[in-house]
């Protein structure tokens, strides 16, 4: 049995999102609760209710009556999942906290798997569900693709992004701004804090009761949060390099046009708007278009530095808390 760690009431804090799950909840907690008490390490289960209007809320309460590990965050409304995660991070207590589904496609039985690892000294255990079970031309196709995209664009060598299964140290996650559905990119905005991170396999199962909320769109949700992280990730706190360098190299672009034109004028008395009336026009535009994302880069350096100073709005607003 691992002692305790001293800054935190408890070793984990297991995060489930839950939006009309009722179907799912029970076995779900009966099957969390068996793996966890076998590890004999101190824990909390937080089911965070992202505004269900099925029976979801009365049977957390049940649940939570018989057990005083179960707390509860009630949202308000339906935040999305990144936003129900973000807010069963800032309400746990754990030095380990796991995120994973409650529609019981991720297997209880794994959990231990990723514990061991984060005791081994890893900061962010990832899951990989190797052996899929999905629809192969709805589901398994786009993954594969967009996982390669993610993979490719974030440096972050992993088969798997798109699964929520996965544990982090506390200190690790507790300062990573989530909203959109950047969830999926936890390991890479971790990553740029210096954090170790390891892939493991997980069970995929198929969803036997209730209805799953994915649908092709969310491909390109995918698709647009990737180059969203890619760019905030790299040019977050440095925006003039990203507008200043394109400005820069417009501007010069137009320098040389307009530089040519008066070469032609005064070397073989070309008029310029006689004879070069399109390049000269293009000139202008490229030059006032580079002086254009220069100030854009500037007053971006000035929008980092009031986001970096100011506290950080919530993504997320909770109707109750139930311990």
């Amino acid at each position: 049995m691992e002692e305790t760690n001293t800054q935190y009431p408890c070793d984990i804090s297991v995060v489930l999102p839950v939006f009309n799950e009722e179907e799912n909840l029970q076995e779900l907690y009966d099957k969390l609760s068996a793996v966890l008490v076998k590890l004999e390490r101190t824990y909390e289960l937080i089911f965070v209710d992202d505004g269900s209007t099925d029976n979801s809320a009365a049977l957390l309460k049940e649940i939570n009556h018989k057990d005083e590990k179960v707390k509860i965050v009630r949202l308000k409304r339906n935040f999305g999942q990144t936003a129900s995660l973000s807010a069963g991070i800032e309400y746990s207590h754990g030095s380990i906290i796991v995120l994973m589904d409650s529609d019981l496609q991720h297997d209880p039985e794994d959990l231990p798997s990723f514990i061991r690892h984060i005791d081994k000294g890893y900061d962010v255990v990832s899951g990989w569900r190797k052996n899929r079970v999905d629809n192969f031309w709805l589901r398994r196709i786009p993954s594969f693709i967009a996982n390669m995209a993610m993979a490719k664009m974030s440096g972050i060598k992993l088969h798997d992004f798109g699964t929520t299964f996965k544990a982090y140290r506390k200190e690790v996650i507790k300062n990573v701004k989530l909203y959109g559905d950047f969830h999926r990119f936890i390991p890479v905005l971790a990553s740029k804090t210096g954090a170790s991170i390891i892939e493991i396999p997980i069970k995929n199962i198929e969803r036997n009761r209730g209805r799953s909320s994915y649908n092709l769109l969310r491909t390109w949700t995918v698709f647009f949060d990737l180059l969203r992280i890619n760019f905030l990730s790299r040019y977050l706190s440095r925006p003039l390099q990203f507008f200043g360098t394109f400005g820069l190299f417009v501007s010069l672009a137009g320098f040389t046009v307009m530089s040519y034109l008066i070469f032609l004028k005064y070397a073989f008395g070309l008029g310029i708007l006689v004879h070069r009336p399109v390049l000269f026009i293009l000139s202008i535009l490229l030059f006032i278009t580079g002086i254009q994302f220069l100030t854009l880069g500037l007053l971006g350096e000035i929008v980092s530095k009031v986001y970096h100073e100011l506290d950080r709005s919530k993504t997320f607003y909770i109707r109750e808390i139930i311990e």
